[in-house]
């Protein structure tokens, strides 16, 4: 198991642990340069000229059903409110797909844990396709890499097996240390470095990879500890070029009345990247339902690319509005940030 555990902000990047060696993990542009963006391409990994910003997303209709069979003549694409020219466009669904799994092994996830790898191991055994590739994170007072990059189911279901929770006994009548995890006894939520964690997927896993990017988080979104902030979180996926999904699973009784506050930063992170959260409470069925639906919006995505007017490298973030046909709704990222070539 590997330890992902962040620097300070200051820092120039951050580090991916491991027990032999310990490696410097450096962003990389959202796309790279090794074809003709002016040409329509729908190849088995994308790459695309560096000046060509690329969007995947859904299209549903007014109750949220997925409209797949629209065509490049339906959409218009704005930046910073000023039209583009859409340079290519595909109705995609078999674009090999990396995702990251993220499983919250904190004390608030007790009664679910369970049933998150269950569920979580079936779903990654029915969406990875043979050029797809999935990773494990757990995340409680430290983010654990469980799992690097592979496409055998095997290992990954063993890797969410290794995920345990990491904090005092409920009761708190139990010795630290004892089946309680290594943090002192206490009857106050501690140790969910959340927001940690998605920096951590985004910026040393995610960020090195082209083409389809999501993250899946199982967690009921309450973070406690975290060195970054939720901005911190949402700024990594997105210049990772990253969907966040939220299963959110939240025993709210764990945090007593008045006590749980995570699902509007988890709407925040969702919303922003292009994902969104399903809230499945501590129930299997919601849950292999959520499941499901990621899995049905990920096989129905368009693929969108367009050169920008404003051709400057200022690291600025620019807000991207994809528009459809009048009373369908465009579930895609809110923009892009336009970092310096490398």
């Amino acid at each position: 198991m590997s330890k992902l555990r962040p620097l300070p902000v200051l820092a120039a990047g951050l580090l991916l642990c491991s027990a032999v060696v310990a490696l410097s993990a450096q962003s990389l542009p959202a796309a790279q340069s090794t074809s003709n963006a002016d040409q329509d391409q729908s190849v088995d990994t994308l790459k695309v000229n560096v000046d060509v910003v690329q969007l995947f997303f859904n299209v549903k209709d007014k109750r949220g059903a997925l409209i797949p069979s629209l065509a490049k003549s339906d959409f218009n694409i704005f930046e910073d409110g000023k039209p583009q020219t859409i340079k290519y466009f595909t109705a995609e669904s078999n674009l090999p797909l990396t995702l990251g799994i993220l499983i919250d092994s904190s004390g608030s996830q007790q009664r679910v844990l369970g049933m998150e790898k269950e569920v979580g191991s079936a779903f990654l055994n029915e969406i990875l396709r043979p050029k797809d590739e999935a990773f494990v994170i757990s995340f409680d007072v430290d983010v654990n890499l469980l799992q690097d990059f592979t496409n055998s189911s095997h290992l990954l279901r063993a890797a969410l097996d290794q995920a345990k929770i990491n904090a005092p006994p409920s009761s708190c009548g139990g010795v630290p240390g004892l089946g309680g995890g290594p943090l002192p006894c206490s009857s106050t939520p501690k140790g969910t470095v959340l927001y940690d964690a998605v920096y951590l997927a985004a910026h040393d896993e995610l960020a090195r990879e082209v083409g389809r990017k999501a993250m899946i988080l199982l967690t009921d979104g309450q973070d406690e500890g975290s060195k970054l902030r939720i901005a911190d979180a949402i700024e990594a996926a997105q210049k990772a070029d990253s969907i966040c999904y939220v299963l959110l699973i939240a025993d709210r009784g764990f945090y007593g009345f008045g006590g749980y506050s995570g699902s509007g930063q988890m709407k925040k992170l969702a919303e922003e990247t292009g994902g969104r959260v399903i809230e499945v409470g501590n129930k299997l069925d919601k849950l292999k339902q959520g499941f499901d639906q990621i899995a049905q919006e990920l096989r129905t995505q368009y693929n969108i690319g367009y050169t920008p007017t404003n051709s400057k490298r200022d690291g600025t973030f620019r807000k991207v509005e994809i528009r459809a046909p009048q009373g369908y709704k465009v579930q895609a990222r809110t923009g892009y940030y336009a970092m310096q070539r490398q």
